[in-house]
């Protein structure tokens, strides 16, 4: 996940509402991107656009093989094919939200802060600035997919997610 091909991630604001069943809502400036996973939307400002796409968007230089590559590994994992790319396509600031199928704290991570990669258990991964990174990793330990269910199983976040929290 450090290739040099991989796109500086925009810069969004951010705010957690709630408290057991939070939800964040992120406000774009005009042209700015927020990826997140299908179905995690609440709410949306008129004027952002929405589109679902097979990637995440970090490589937008990678070859049909590449993109092929990963959506097979989203596959294998039971995720969803789709990244779904909120982009503010009006004028001034909007806002978009997203929130999880179940109750939980939403836990807001500077990637530049922790060396630019996350590995984290399938389905925690909400949403993120555009340019963030989403991979699957597997782990080498046999037991783990054997006795450990979904363990066998991670999440890969790279790049730097770029956030100031209101």
């Amino acid at each position: 996940m450090d290739d040099k091909s991989a796109m500086k991630c925009h810069d969004v604001d951010y705010k957690i509402i709630g408290d057991d069943i939070q939800l964040v809502e992120i406000e774009l400036d005009p042209g700015e991107t927020v990826v997140a996973e299908a179905g995690a939307m609440n709410y949306m400002d008129d004027g952002i656009i929405f589109e679902a796409k097979m990637g995440d968007g970090s490589r937008p230089d990678d070859g049909v093989f590449s993109k092929l590559l990963n959506v097979g590994k989203r596959v294998l994992t039971g995720e969803s094919l789709f990244i779904t790319h909120f982009t503010n396509a009006g004028y001034g600031k909007k806002s978009v939200a997203f929130a999880a199928p179940y109750p939980g704290k939403i836990i807001p991570i500077d990637m530049a802060k922790i060396s630019g990669e996350l590995f984290c258990q399938k389905d925690a991964f909400l949403c993120a600035a555009l340019g963030t990174e989403l991979d699957i990793a597997f782990t080498q330990r046999l037991g783990t997919g054997f006795f450990g269910g979904e363990g066998s199983l991670l999440g890969g976040l790279g790049g730097l997610i770029g956030g100031r929290r209101d």
